[in-house]
């Protein structure tokens, strides 16, 4: 197929069409750059125009005509990913869902939403009825609603409700495929899982349904703690305090905070780990008594009576992938891997912590798996060479941590390492002619890839 890019942008000419060179190329990335192997193959990449739909008819305008023009498209939301999921790599038009933003619907226990929706705008809707999201991303200030469904797996929350591909953590997806013809579906239970986490490959969202929980006014809390096991204990340990409502529970290892987060680091003494939390101001009474079990825990920080010189802001904002923005912005050289512990973890990370001093950093995040409380790790690492970082990755693996490769921009290579049957084949059915976000789903264009070396997307627009 060829692309006849010049066709297909004068027949949606009369949408809201970005044709001005350096916009198009802002509205053609991600946040990938935290990859230093993704930013050295995706930087060049731009769209060849940038289209933005203000309804669900001109979604479908826009895949019929792309369809009959072979144009590629791929779908954007805020750009807040960052594994290249939304750099479109074979060119074409990127569908900019920044219009279809409406919060439709707030019942009780859901909310109905266009992809285009702020994380936080969909909070603040609900918190008016006293509900909330029961996760969210770190980046909720910026990301949609669509891109955290298409491309994010869990965040704040997760250490109580779990990931998004829990059964009942989506409820429903209005999704548009493309086609000749392009078909409106919804799905619902088991037929989620064809879309969600799929990056765009195989189908447009249009409307969500998510779930909610009752809304609290979290109370945020920094502790200091001298020892890394006792912090990791303590932050495993609150999680599985049952009567003690948390939404998150992080720890971050020595010297990350007094490096990395300049507002925490005066009140932090040299040699001391961070745990951060929050907890529901009803369970405060509780927390207070659970933390004098831990020798030498001190609270440092307590958001609803805050005496700080400086207001750090949300605590949340410290944790998952903000850790390694706010690394990023000290030290260019920081990178992360995404890494689960088996069990509890506990053996695992000590192993990690002593085969990596000073080159990686422990960052931890108390994820709920099946009912069970595990580590989830991003962690931080100092990047010297591809070549070492790769060899950080096959130890890691050599030791039974799995890791979700985030130096990858397929959907396989950043997961299990193997095709899902499941989206693969409703990007059969739904895109015939694989124009959806293409070369990001490997099973597609080469069945028998063995996952040994990095996946290269021949199709991917060459650099001018």
């Amino acid at each position: 197929m060829t692309a006849n890019i010049a066709a297909a942008r004068q027949a949606l000419s009369h949408l809201e069409i970005d044709d001005n060179p350096v916009s198009i190329r802002a509205k053609s990335r991600d946040f990938f750059w935290y990859s230093p192997v993704l930013k050295a193959r995706l930087d060049h990449l731009t769209a060849d125009f940038v289209v933005a739909p203000k309804t669900e008819a001109e979604v479908i305008e826009v895949l019929r005509t792309c369809y009959a023009h072979d144009v590629p498209v791929t779908v954007r939301g805020a750009g807040t990913g960052n594994y290249g999921q939304a750099m479109p790599l074979a060119g074409g038009c990127v569908l900019h869902l920044k219009h279809l933003t409406k919060v439709r619907e707030i019942h009780p226990g859901r909310v109905i939403c266009e992809p285009g929706a702020l994380l936080k705008d969909i909070d603040a809707a609900c918190q008016a009825q006293g509900q909330e999201l029961r996760m969210f991303s770190s980046t909720w200030a910026t990301a949609t609603i669509g891109g955290f469904i298409a491309g994010g797996s869990g965040g704040i929350g997760s250490c109580t409700w779990g990931q998004l591909r829990d059964l009942g953590n989506i409820l429903r997806l209005r999704v548009v495929t493309m086609e000749e013809e392009p078909r409106v579906l919804e799905f619902r239970g088991a037929e989620l899982a064809r879309v969600s986490h799929a990056y765009g490959t195989n189908g447009v969202i249009t409307e969500v349904e998510m779930p909610l929980a009752p809304a609290y006014d979290w109370v945020g809390l920094f502790l200091a703690v001298p020892d890394f096991d006792t912090a990791a204990r303590l932050s495993m340990d609150i999680a599985n305090e049952d009567g003690i409502l948390i939404k998150l529970s992080s720890v971050f290892e020595c010297p990350t905070a007094q490096d990395y987060f300049p507002r925490v680091a005066p009140y932090m003494r040299e040699g001391e780990h961070l745990v951060a939390l929050m907890v529901a101001p009803h369970a405060m009474d509780a927390f207070e008594v659970f933390a004098r079990r831990y020798d030498g825990a001190r609270l440092i920080y307590r958001s609803d009576a805050a005496t700080w010189d400086r207001d750090p802001g949300p605590v949340f904002e410290y944790g998952w992938n903000h850790t390694t923005l706010r690394a990023l912005k000290v030290d260019p050289s920081i990178t992360y891997l995404q890494v689960l512990y088996p069990g509890d973890g506990f053996a695992k990370i000590a192993k990690m912590r002593e085969m990596f001093p000073g080159e990686v950093l422990q960052h931890l995040e108390v994820i709920r798996d099946h009912g069970t409380c595990i580590f989830a790790s991003l962690s931080l690492v100092k990047f010297t060479t591809e070549e070492r970082l790769e060899e950080i990755v096959r130890l890691h693996e050599a030791h039974d941590c799995l890791v979700f490769n985030p130096h990858r921009y397929t959907l396989e290579e950043g997961g299990r390492q193997h095709r899902d049957e499941v989206q693969l084949a409703f990007k059969r059915e739904a895109d015939p002619k694989g124009l959806l976000n293409p070369g990001k789903m490997i099973s597609w264009d080469h069945p028998d890839f063995d996952y040994q070396g990095i996946w290269h997307y021949p199709g991917m627009k060459a650099a001018e």
